[in-house]
Parts: structure tokens; sequence; C-alpha cells
């Protein structure tokens, strides 16, 4: 029991986190919006870098980028908490149907994987230099963490009891 308890706490860690992200993101659209549009613009790369070709300077692109990062954190929340709710009703069952509602917790991380390893670390670290920005600060290492926290608790949730 302890063990499945732990798995449904540390999912709700994810959902509880890309909740407050979403709540963050609507009150105060404008912090991570700039964020989102001086890294795609890569006005603050460092001066001699060759790839600045890659920037994109339109505020259309800079808002529709930012509101299909917000519209896939609600899925991560949505399918963490759906999971946080099915495996707390089953938290009594049979392993087998212990293991059979995992799939929205499973759906949900791994949404989250994909958002902070291919969204941020890859296209915005590797693709817009996110990293050499020091004006904006380097969102590398905060997705970095929310990666390797979610890909352990993705492999805690699906290890055997």
């Amino acid at each position: 029991m302890a063990v499945r308890i732990s798995k449904i706490l540390l999912v709700s860690i994810i959902a509880i986190n890309l909740s407050l992200v979403v709540v963050n993101s609507l009150m105060d659209y404008n912090s991570n919006y700039n964020f989102v549009k001086h890294v795609m613009k890569m006005d603050t790369v460092f001066d001699d870098n060759q790839l600045k070709w890659r920037a994109i300077d339109s505020p259309v692109i800079w808002n529709a980028t930012y509101i299909i990062i917000i519209l896939w954190e609600i899925l991560i929340a949505y399918f963490c908490w759906k999971g946080v709710i099915k495996l707390t009703k089953n938290l009594k069952s049979s392993g087998e149907d212990f293991v059979k509602v995992k799939t929205p917790a499973v759906i949900g991380l791994t949404l989250c994987l994909l958002l902070f390893g291919l969204a941020f670390i890859t296209v915005g670290g590797e693709w817009f230099f996110m990293w050499q920005s020091k004006t904006w600060g380097d969102g590398m290492p905060s997705a970095l963490r929310l990666f390797t926290m979610t890909g352990l608790i993705l492999i805690y949730l699906n290890m055997k009891e």
C-alpha cells in the first residue's frame, strides 16, 4: 500500500506543479511570454553567434507558440490529475487493475517529458540557444530539473510492485 501511495503522491507533484505553471501563465501572461519571445528572437544570445538566422521576429508566432505551450501544460496537468484520481480510486484494487488505471498518469508524464525535453531543452536550448541568454536567464536548468524529476516518476510509476 505504501508503494502505491508514494506513486500517487509523486504523480501529484507534477499535477500540482503544472497546475501552478498554468495559473501563473494565465494570471501573468507577459512574464513568460517575454521569455518565449526573447528566446525565439535570439536577441540576447552571444553577439558572435553564427546561427542567429534561426531567429523568429513575429509577434504572431511568439504568441501562438506561447499559447501552444500553455495548452500543452493544461493537458499535462489534466492527465496527471486524472491519473491521480484513478490511481487513488483503485488504491486497494488488484495489482492488475491498478496497472490498468495508470494510463492517464503515463500520458501526462510523457507529455511533460516531451514539453521539457523537446520544446525547452532541444528546441529552446539547442535551436534557439536559450542557454546563451544572460538577460533572460537560462531556462535550461529548470527544464532539466522538471524533465529529470518527471522521468524518474514515470519509471517508478511503472515499476512492478
